[in-house]
C-alpha cells in the first residue's frame, strides 16, 4: 500500500470516529501510536515523518487531533496491555510500528482501524488476508526485510572475501525471527557459507552472545 493511501486511511478513520465517543471525550479524536521499540534517536525520524504525513492531510497534533504514544522498549509482553489501554481510550485508529505491535493490536480489536509498518510478510504471518485486499480492520506497509537476507549476505562476502564463519544475531521474541533466519540459512547454504546464529532479547544478552561467539572462534582457531 502506498504511503499516500496509508495516510488517507488514517485520516478517514479519524474523521469517522464514532460520534458517541466524541461526545464522551468532548475533545479531539485520538490516534494511538504503539511501538515495540523505544523513543530514541532511531525512532524519532519515524515519528517526525508520521506527524508530517498527518499535517499534509490536514491533521495537526494538538490542534484537531491528539496522539498517544506507547513504547514497549523491546518488552513485547507489554504490547497487549498497551493495545487494550488505547482501546479503552476510544482511539479513532491505531498505528502499529512493526509486526509485534500489529499482532497485539489485531488481537485486541476487530473494529478499530489498524495501520501497520513492518519488515515482515504480513500475509504469511497472518496479519492480513492478502496484499491487494487486506480485509478486516488492518492495513499498512511492509518493506519485506527478510527477502533481503540473500543480498545482505552477498554484500558481506564482498566486503570480507576471507569470511569463514558469519554470526547472525536474532531476537527469538520477535514473531518474524525464524522467518528471517530461514531466508538467511537458505542463502548461506546456496553459497556454502557457514553461519552461527546468536540469540538475544536484551542488551545484556547481546553482550553475552558475542562473548560466547568470541570463545567459539578462539577454539576453532586453536584446533
Amino acid at each position: 500500500m502506498r504511503r499516500r493511501d496509508v495516510i488517507k486511511f488514517i485520516a478517514n478513520a479519524t474523521v469517522a470516529w464514532p460520534l458517541a465517543a466524541r461526545a464522551q471525550q468532548s475533545a479531539m479524536p485520538i490516534i494511538g501510536f504503539v511501538s515495540a521499540t523505544a523513543p530514541d534517536r532511531y525512532v524519532s525520524p519515524v515519528v517526525d515523518a508520521f506527524r508530517q504525513g498527518l499535517n499534509e492531510s490536514g491533521f495537526v497534533e494538538g490542534h484537531n487531533v491528539a496522539i498517544e504514544f506507547r513504547w514497549a522498549e523491546g518488552h513485547y509482553e507489554r504490547l497487549p496491555a498497551f493495545a487494550a489501554e488505547l482501546i479503552s481510550r476510544q482511539v479513532a485508529v491505531i498505528f502499529a510500528g512493526a509486526l509485534p505491535a500489529a499482532l497485539a493490536a489485531k488481537q485486541a480489536t476487530s473494529t478499530i482501524p489498524i495501520v501497520f509498518v513492518m519488515g515482515a510478510d504480513p500475509v504469511k504471518l497472518g496479519v492480513v488476508a492478502s496484499l491487494n485486499r487486506p480485509g478486516g480492520n488492518v492495513t499498512g506497509v511492509s518493506q519485506f526485510y527478510g527477502a533481503l537476507g540473500a543480498k545482505r549476505l552477498e554484500f558481506i562476502r564482498e566486503l570480507v572475501p576471507s569470511l569463514s564463519v558469519l554470526a547472525v544475531l536474532s531476537n527469538p521474541k520477535n514473531p518474524n525471527a525464524e522467518d528471517h533466519l530461514d531466508d538467511v540459512r537458505t542463502a548461506a547454504q546456496a553459497i556454502g557459507q557457514q553461519i552461527d546464529v546468536l540469540r538475544a532479547t536484551s542488551e545484556n544478552e547481546i553482550d553475552a552472545a558475542f562473548a560466547v561467539q568470541r570463545k567459539s572462534l578462539d577454539t576453532i582457531s586453536l584446533s
